[in-house]
């Protein structure tokens, strides 16, 4: 067993805490080529992600970039670097931390592709682009550890097919890289494990304690509407259980619905409760401007949609209250993890159906097992059109080749089945915007000198009227009479 330095296990004391044994079976395993860490909101998964990152830089060594955190949302990776600067900052670790998303500024976004940090921040688009620059190689050389928080929420979309290209070329600048994935919802550990790792690297699972159940209960009262309304019916009920809790978090599905309920629920607030709002939306500026007064505690109540309902560390919040339906349970599960949100406290949830039609959702959703069930990948193929995305970005440096940037891939098998002829024919799709035969090319050539080629013609329409139709089958051409060509031609 890997042992904590004796400054980590200084800090542990004066935190009062211990380390958990997920996080010890992290450390202990922190040279494997892939984990897969599976434990419950609260229970220290980033902490578990980082721990060995940050004693491997507590020496100051190490120069560059040692880890790179992959993060679906802006506001998780601003909440992470918060989360991380406070500990490297209370043991006097010599390790900079930095992030970049769409809020950042183009004056931080070339400092840091000069002198990248140690722990760096993104998301999968922002990662996409930066291993399209020349200076990539350069700038990822010493990277070491990739940690993917939340994975289950990138496996199900296509933001995670661009992620993992974006890692098959991270693969070939760092062979020796390793891959952390790190989330609470996850009914089918193999299926991600299998996506996450290298081929044909093992990924190793580690399940941690599931903690206690927690605490869902829905708003139950005749006032409901049948239809519609935006559960503005519950805005009394909702401002009193406000009154009754520290910090609240009030979820939308949508944006316009949280923007409307925050309207209703201000003209209400006769108390004058300090209420804020929060998606993604708004200006970059308000929305920090939010999440630091969360982080201060001086903010009673927040209206957010999915923006904040994945990995958000604020331990002051001991409600959250789903307005409508949640339609889906991974999402329940995920949001109701952000009250409670520490080790072996049981989240506390209020569901409000919006109107009577979405009271039956909500019991399912009560009854169905929300604690406990999470999402499943469900079994599918990746069309050469999964790698479409990645091709005018890899496409444009000076130094790519189409088959190193899809063939040589360490985990091409994870990305889409492998097809030598859907591979040659990405350049076709995104020249005509659709895919053609193999056997077949378009008659329509480029002029070189007009620089984009141009899309072939499109084909003449097929006769519709009887009578024209019968003049056209019926026409026969004489020999050595010009008969009309057809828009492909066969190759062979």
């Amino acid at each position: 067993m890997r042992k904590l330095p004796p400054t980590f296990e200084q800090w542990f004391a004066t935190k009062g805490w211990s380390i958990h044994p997920h996080q010890q079976d992290m450390l202990d395993r922190a040279d494997a080529p892939a984990l897969l860490l599976i434990a419950p909101t609260g229970g220290g998964k980033t902490l578990s992600g980082f721990l060995p990152t940050l004693i491997d830089l507590a020496d100051g060594n190490h120069e560059g970039m040692h880890t790179l955190y992959i993060s679906p949302l802006k506001a998780l990776a601003a909440d992470i670097k918060r989360n991380l600067t406070t500990p490297v900052e209370e043991m006097g670790l010599p390790i900079t931390i930095d992030e970049r998303t769409g809020d950042t500024p183009a004056t931080r976004r070339k400092r840091q592709r000069a002198d990248p940090p140690n722990i760096f921040l993104t998301t999968p688009e922002s990662l996409a682009l930066l291993v399209s620059y020349d200076d990539a190689p350069r700038m990822f050389a010493g990277l070491k550890r990739v940690v993917i928080d939340e994975i289950h929420a990138l496996a199900e979309s296509k933001r995670g097919d661009q992620m993992m290209l974006a890692l098959a070329r991270l693969q070939t600048i760092c062979p020796d890289l390793k891959r952390v994935g790190l989330s609470a919802t996850v009914e089918d550990p193999a299926a991600i494990a299998h996506l996450m790792a290298r081929h044909p690297d093992p990924c190793e699972i580690l399940l941690a304690d599931p903690g206690p159940a927690p605490d869902i209960q829905m708003l139950t009262t005749d006032e409901a509407p049948m239809v519609g309304g935006g559960a503005a019916y519950a805005i009394p009920a909702v401002l009193e259980e406000v009154r009754k809790h520290n910090t609240t978090l009030i979820f939308h599905n949508t944006r316009a619905q949280a923007e409307i309920f925050f309207h209703n629920l201000w003209l209400a607030n006769d108390d004058g409760l300090p209420i804020g709002i929060h998606h993604g939306s708004l200006d970059r500026a308000q929305r920090a401007k939010v999440e630091a007064a969360m982080v201060r505690g001086d903010l009673r109540a927040i209206v957010c949609t999915g923006s904040l309902d994945l990995g958000i560390d604020w331990g002051d919040v001991d409600l959250v209250i789903q307005i409508g339906a949640p339609k889906n349970v991974k999402r329940l599960v995920q949001r109701i993890g952000r009250a409670n949100h520490r080790y072996n406290a049981p989240s506390k949830a209020l569901l409000v159906p919006a109107n009577r039609f979405e009271v039956v959702e909500c019991v399912a959703a009560t009854g169905g097992g929300a604690g406990r069930v999470a999402g499943r990948r469900p079994a599918r193929s990746r069309p050469p059109g999964r790698a479409v995305p990645a091709y005018p970005d890899h496409s444009l440096r000076r130094t790519f080749r189409r088959k190193r940037a899809f063939w040589r891939s360490q985990n091409r098998r994870r990305l889409y089945h492998p097809d030598p002829r859907a591979i040659r024919r990405l350049p076709r799709f995104l020249r005509n915007g659709r895919l053609c035969p193999a056997r077949l090319r378009p008659l329509a050539a480029a002029d070189p000198a007009a620089g984009w080629p141009m899309a072939a013609a499109r084909p003449a329409r097929r006769p519709t009227h009887p009578h024209e139709h019968r003049h056209h089958s019926g026409h026969r051409h004489a020999e050595g009479e010009d008969a009309p060509q057809p828009r492909w031609q066969a190759t062979g």
